[in-house]
């Protein structure tokens, strides 16, 4: 089997040291936010929410942009400097404006990043090596979530629970990545076009049938897939300790970074359908442990399956956007699997929200395990 390329795992690295400095914010801003800046729970809220939304938006027109402009890392490099910059601006924080700022330009460089970034394995990578580039980028970029976290509680316990401190030095792994970016990463030539494609909606017409189908399972498999904050809530309604609700996390990032990779090298050699559908199993496995079940063994068990079901099919859905869209397109293609994605994941987080205030988890992940039974059904009639 052919070597993974080194821009393959720079590009991971990237991720990898900008997701420990997100989550070491992460982990801290809403006792910051609130504790320090005094603010209520519902503003909170509210700059999570535009937070993410904006994201969203940002990373479709940011592959419409990378396709036209011909230079993928040059939009990352942008995405990446962004966050990198606005980092400060969290520690330096007097009012919740500042925080809302901070927290805007971040998401927003999250978006610019994103599809470029992907669009870039993609062109690194012969089709046979796909899966494995795809879940070794998403291993490493897990690594970081549950590094970060386990970082910030470190540091909080070594600096008396001083929260500018711990935010001041998350702003070096930021730095770190977009240097990895700028010094380490040689951007793959693109295929010419006689025709570049247009900045417009329409663009996203070209992308093609077999794309369009996997973005509709993408959607109907993140419909099944709500927020990863009901797992912490769940482990407080099942009576873990306060202190160790953030261990939750921990196991759930910390399965999902150790499945991703094999998950890619296997869907290499045996094909993506069969692991994606295996990791739609695990979801209703997940959901059926979480909801049926009231000890903290059993909780972990479902968080750990919840982790697995990740590791095999977020690479994998990446695999599968970069299999089927124009070769010409990928960035665009990226962009709107990542739109189409966050959109189904935001729904299907407000139903699971008015599920768990009507009948608590056990509502809640019933329904979900449903949601991942009908996307199993309709991932068994999609084609390879």
């Amino acid at each position: 089997m052919k070597a993974i390329p080194r821009g393959v795992w720079m590009l991971g690295f990237v991720s990898l040291f900008m997701d420990v400095s997100s989550e070491m914010i992460h982990a801290v801003l809403p006792l910051f936010v609130i504790g320090t800046l005094g603010a209520s729970t519902a503003l909170l809220g509210l700059i999570e929410g535009i937070a993410e939304a904006t994201a969203q938006v940002s990373k479709l027109f940011s592959g419409l942009l990378s396709d036209r402009w011909q230079s993928r890392k040059t939009l990352a490099l942008v995405g990446y400097g962004m966050a990198a910059v606005v980092k400060p601006l969290f520690p330096l924080a007097v009012t919740v404006f500042e925080v809302f700022v901070a927290r805007f330009a971040d998401r927003i460089g999250k978006g610019i990043r994103g599809a470029p970034r992907d669009a870039m394995v993609a062109d690194m990578t012969s089709p046979e090596l796909r899966g494995a580039a795809f879940g070794l980028r998403q291993s490493l970029d897990t690594v970081g979530a549950f590094a970060g976290p386990l970082l910030a509680i470190g540091l909080m316990a070594i600096w008396s629970e001083d929260l500018r401190t711990v935010l001041w030095i998350a702003c070096i792994p930021a730095l770190i990545a977009v240097a990895i970016l700028a010094l380490g990463v040689d951007e793959p030539p693109m295929q010419p076009m006689e025709r570049k494609p247009a900045f417009s909606l329409a663009t996203t017409g070209l992308l093609g049938k077999r794309f369009w189908m996997v973005a509709g399972l993408g959607a109907l498999v993140m419909l099944a897939r709500f927020s990863e904050a009901f797992l912490v809530l769940k482990a407080s309604a099942s009576g873990l300790a306060i202190a160790y609700v953030p261990v939750v996390m921990v196991v759930m990032s910390a399965v999902y970074s150790l499945s991703s990779y094999p998950a890619g090298v296997l869907s290499d050699r045996i094909g993506r359908k069969g692991l994606l559908l295996g990791g739609l199993v695990l979801l209703i496995a997940a959901d059926l442990v979480l909801g049926l079940g009231v000890s903290i063994g059993a909780l972990f068990f479902g968080v750990a399956l919840w982790g697995m079901h990740m590791g095999l099919t977020q690479g994998i859905l990446a695999t599968l956007v970069a299999d089927t869209a124009p070769p010409e397109l990928r960035g665009t293609a990226f962009g709107v699997f990542s739109l189409v994605s966050g959109m189904a994941v935001l729904l299907a987080s407000l139903a699971a929200g008015l599920l768990w205030d009507a009948g608590g988890a056990h509502l809640t992940f019933l329904a979900g395990g449903v949601a991942a039974a009908v996307a199993l059904a309709a991932g068994v009639l999609l084609r390879p």
